[in-house]
């Protein structure tokens, strides 16, 4: 399942809540859970495929992340 339409503050939002934290902000915000670290585009809209990676390497599934949201 590709996501659509999520801005980078909802994906922040939803790592938040499983331990990740922002660790810097720019361009790119970077988040990290102390184990994993993740750079997340500051764009009104991430890119599907952007999204999915970034899910994959905090080590969720689409469907963990969806309920995240």
């Amino acid at each position: 399942m590709l996501f659509t339409d999520l801005s980078s503050e909802r994906v922040i939002k939803a790592l938040s809540k499983v331990g990740f934290r922002v660790i810097r902000q720019g361009k790119h915000i970077g988040m990290s859970n102390g184990k994993c670290h993740l750079t997340i585009p500051n764009n009104n809209r991430v890119n599907p495929y952007t999204l999915r990676s970034i899910i994959r390497s905090a080590e969720l599934t689409d469907e963990e992340f969806k309920e995240l949201l």
